[in-house]
């Protein structure tokens, strides 16, 4: 996991390579979550203070900068008690999500966070691919293998998970999420506390799979009957 420190830069402290990079990240993070991707290096460098060839001694190109933006802003803050919490079964399944997205929301709801990543995809750079990649597999795969479990329905190795299932997981994220984008891309925040909306919005999210998951994956057993009776035998 990519961790970074922020660094108070005065014009009169001379920084170590190490420290330049870093704070080269940190200036790039705010760049790019005020203009976007479309700003360029060379202002970029102007807001520095440095020549542009120097924060090429560091970045030797635009994409090498980005690449380390998504490792600082996605990589850095992922935390894995976020994928700990929702495997864990002894306790009740909303109150799983609950936590999760609570504590989910400190870092995806954050202003660099949120506004990059809208950026991003605007830009069509790859952070958000390769950040959504990284949700389905270790958050929302695991989050609809639970939703089968607590709705006593077929295991995935009996069925396996449809991307209809799968559209109904990112609804939830995508709400969170929303939220996020409320307050600092339309600038219109919520004004109740986050833990009660997402609270309000995981008791509304699990009525909702309840009444239709079951036939989801009545449909999915469907389009795989030769699967599903030979692993039953």
């Amino acid at each position: 996991m990519v961790t970074t420190k922020k660094i108070k830069v005065t014009p009169s402290k001379r920084l170590s390579g190490a420290e330049r990079e870093q704070h080269i990240t940190q200036e790039a993070i705010r760049f790019f979550s005020e203009v976007g991707f479309s700003g360029d290096t060379r202002e970029l460098a102007k807001r520095l203070g440095v020549t542009q060839s120097l924060l090429y001694k560091y970045f030797p190109n635009k994409e090498a900068l980005v690449n380390r933006v998504f490792e600082v802003v996605y990589l850095g803050q992922w935390n894995p008690f976020w994928e700990e919490v929702i495997k864990d079964r002894s306790v009740p399944l909303q109150n799983r999500l609950t936590q999760h997205y609570i504590e989910y929301s400190k870092a995806a709801l954050t202003r660099d966070w949120v506004r990059i990543f809208m950026f991003s995809g605007l830009r069509g750079e790859d952070i958000n691919r390769k950040y959504l990649d990284i949700l389905k597999k270790k958050i929302l795969e695991p989050l609809a293998i639970e939703l089968r479990h607590d709705f006593c329905l077929p295991t995935v190795d009996e069925i396996p998970i449809s991307t209809a299932e799968l559209e109904l997981v990112w609804g939830i994220n995508a709400r969170v999420f929303y939220f996020g984008q409320r307050e600092w891309i339309f600038d219109v925040p919520a004004q109740d506390p986050i833990e009660d909306l997402i609270h309000t919005t995981i008791i509304h999210f699990l009525a909702g799979a309840r009444a239709v998951l079951p036939n989801l994956v009545s449909k999915s057993k469907a389009k795989n009957p030769k699967k599903h009776k030979s692993q039953s035998l």
